[in-house]
């Protein structure tokens, strides 16, 4: 492969970790946490950055290294594994890409004035479309890179309109008055969490850009990925602020839509309108494309015609929030367990780093290895804790 299309494949997979955890859910989470945190939320970013870091460099790093998936790394680690992991990410990336369909519905009924359930529809066949080319994997490289651009472009300018208190954010985001260990574990679990982390991975092996001498090309594409979330998390952290210190009510019922048309006027409604599409909508192709890449390594067939899973993924997505609605329930199952699908699946990944077998001569960096550990003690511990306190609640 020409460097040149090994750059803009891993710049493509960058892109789609990113716009995979850029969904609706992650607009609301962040004005929210924004809401209750002031400036201090922009210290959680910067922590939730680190961890995210951490994990995402050692996934990247030990699954292009094998050349395998993470299911089937998962198998060669512990027997078994691999079909408790792929099960979960299947069922998550189902139930959250019911949101996502939703999502992209308001979207276009916030542009154009369309029913939500007729704009998810349309959604649905400009995703299914994109699976119907003949080299999918670039158009769907093209497509989340177009879009994830335009939406941090658009967001500059509501930040712009805001005006937000910049010193203040950045003082509260190395010296904070407050910490939410709940934030913390919302902003990892969204952003590296479930399907989210093993996106970039799957698609570069995909692209066959596997071994270790692509490692360096790996660190570049996990870290861009990471980063171009969190630019985006701190755009809409400043948004979300600016509108609080200009003494503006952010509405609980759609906290992201108030912030864009406190800041705008009805320009930023419409903004928010193509930003709820856009992060909705690759959000549903990200999800698909990964639930799918998790299983199709279980039999032949399904290897063969997962373009056409892929479309099933997305058009059953569609078909239960039409005829089902969002099933709350279901939604915040998918949420606990995205939780403890990144401690468990980084701890796997991380034995089998240690395995020849798997990963041949490489030897994984000691310090990498140290880090990961770190963040499967800390998401674990938070994750338990969150659940203990739903449960006392």
């Amino acid at each position: 492969m020409k460097k040149s299309s090994v750059s803009s494949v891993i710049l493509g997979a960058a892109f789609l970790m990113a716009t995979s955890a850029i969904g609706p859910g992650f607009l609301t989470q962040t004005t929210v946490f924004t809401k209750q945190l002031l400036a201090s939320f922009g210290f959680v970013i910067l922590l939730s950055v680190i961890l995210d870091v951490f994990a995402q460099i050692n996934i990247w790093r030990v699954l292009t290294v094998s050349g395998k998936r993470a299911q089937d790394v998962a198998n060669e680690t512990v027997a078994g594994s691999g079909y408790v992991l792929a099960i979960l990410i299947t069922l998550g990336g189902l139930a959250f890409n019911i949101g996502n369909v939703a999502g992209a519905g308001l979207g276009l009924e916030i542009l154009f004035g369309i029913d939500v359930k007729t704009g998810a529809i349309i959604s649905a066949i400009i995703g299914i479309t994109l699976f119907l080319f003949k080299e999918f994997g670039r158009a769907m490289d093209v497509f989340v890179k177009f879009l994830g651009l335009l939406m941090l472009v658009l967001i500059v300018y509501v930040v712009f309109e805001s005006r937000p208190p910049l010193a203040e954010a950045a003082f509260r985001t190395v010296y904070p008055e407050t910490i939410s260990p709940l934030a913390i574990v919302t902003l990892v679990g969204g952003t590296v969490g479930g399907y989210i982390t093993f996106a970039g991975a799957h698609r570069l092996i995909d692209a066959g850009i596997t071994g270790t001498d692509s490692l360096r090309e790996v660190n570049r594409g996990a870290t861009t990925g990471i980063l171009l979330t969190a630019v985006i998390r701190f755009l809409l952290f400043l948004a979300s602020l600016g509108v609080i210190a200009l003494g503006m009510t952010i509405d609980d019922k759609n906290p992201p839509a108030s912030v864009f048309q406190n800041a705008a006027g009805n320009v930023g409604y419409k903004i928010f309108g193509v930003v709820m599409w856009a992060a909705a909508i690759t959000s549903v192709v990200g999800a698909a494309y990964t639930s799918v890449s998790f299983l199709k390594t279980f039999h032949p067939k399904l290897e063969r015609n997962d373009k056409y899973l892929t479309i099933f993924f997305i058009a059953f997505s569609t078909v239960v929030f039409l005829f089902v609605g969002q099933p709350i329930k279901v939604l915040i199952l998918a949420g606990t367990l995205n939780g403890f699908i990144l401690p468990v699946g980084l701890a796997l990944i991380l034995l089998a780093a240690r395995k020849s077998k798997i990963v041949g001569g490489y030897r994984h960096p000691l310090w990498l290895q140290i880090a990961g550990w770190l963040v499967v003690l800390v998401m674990l511990g938070f994750s338990i804790l969150t659940v203990a306190g739903s449960w006392l609640i």
